[in-house]
């Protein structure tokens, strides 16, 4: 049985701020975002981080878990605040049977359907720098891709592969 991931967002100190600072490589578009503030979530800077992180091939936006951003919110401090590149933020269905036909690597239940994956790297962080700090936050799925220069998170069971 998969562990559940440790992230909680049931458990954010109210004094806390959490935010990121994406760009999305496929759209050219950055965003320096804080998405919880003064003990609640800030409704706008979340819908701006949907928007960024929307399926690039159609425009589709989708609700993106707010724990993956809070994933993503620890990783950038364990690298100093600087800026995440997205490869792949939320994949319509659509855009992912089309990545399915292309490759075996595109799970048929992606999480990135869900909202619940994202597909990243860090410029100047070597990658398996940014795995191992990845798996170390036990909070989902963690994947590495060498060839392709990027890992895959997602708060589904815990889980690793490419290892």
């Amino acid at each position: 049985m998969a562990a559940t991931p440790s992230i909680c967002l049931a458990n954010i100190n109210k004094n806390q701020t959490h935010s990121l600072s994406l760009t999305n490589l496929h759209t050219g578009e950055s965003l320096n975002s804080t998405f919880y503030a003064e003990g609640q979530y800030q409704e706008t800077n979340l819908k701006a981080l949907d928007f960024l992180l929307r399926d690039h091939r159609n425009n589709q936006v989708h609700q993106i878990d707010r724990r993956l951003l809070k994933l993503l919110h620890e990783l950038q401090l364990n690298f100093g605040g600087k800026p995440i590149h997205v490869i792949s933020g939320y994949r319509s269905p659509e855009s992912n049977e089309k990545l399915r036909a292309k490759s075996t690597k595109v799970a048929k239940k992606s999480y990135h359907m869900k909202g619940q994956a994202i597909d990243i790297r860090i410029p100047g962080v070597p990658l398996k720098s940014l795995h191992q700090a990845s798996l170390a936050q036990q909070a989902g799925g963690v994947g590495l891709y060498t060839r392709s220069e990027f890992i895959h998170l997602d708060v589904g069971p815990v889980r690793q592969w490419g290892v």
